[in-house]
């Protein structure tokens, strides 16, 4: 029985609507989408490389507010033998451990969205100075996008 369905899945999965995934090329004919299917433009990767780096920005000031007095609580606690302080110490050491990360997440996103916007618009001047068809005529992004429909 089991065998049974695990074959009608397979074939259900081979026959499917043909959504997923796809990266690099072209959908098969007949099945739509195109190069339209993902598309990003410069300034909207520039608001997100500015939200995430304001946000590292706010992560460091207010993410950093309690730390000071949550140390200074922890020690004192500790100071007065009670065992809350070193529960409140490993607190502390578990929060600045994360959100160290998370500042360190924002600022590689911040930095890959900018270094992504620079190579794009490298890639796009490139396509408009350099590349040629076969009679060296200068092709354009319009006249390129003509041959992949």
């Amino acid at each position: 029985m089991a065998w049974e369905e695990w074959e009608r899945l397979k074939t259900d999965a081979a026959g499917g609507d043909g959504t997923g995934m796809r990266v690099n090329n072209a959908p098969p004919a007949g099945r739509g989408g195109g190069p339209s299917d993902l598309v990003v433009r410069s300034d909207e990767l520039g608001k997100l490389g500015d939200l995430a780096r304001d946000l590292r920005r706010r992560l460091s000031t207010d993410g950093d507010y309690a730390r000071p007095a949550t140390y200074d609580a922890a020690v004192e606690l500790i100071a007065d033998d009670m065992e809350l302080g070193s529960a409140l110490l490993e607190e502390h050491d578990a929060w600045n451990t994360k959100l160290t990360t998370l500042k360190e997440a924002c600022a590689h996103i911040s930095n890959h969205l900018g270094h992504s916007r620079g190579i794009h618009a490298e890639d796009e001047k490139k396509i408009a100075t350099e590349m040629r068809n076969a009679d060296g005529e200068k092709m354009t992004v319009s006249r390129i996008y003509d041959y992949i429909k």
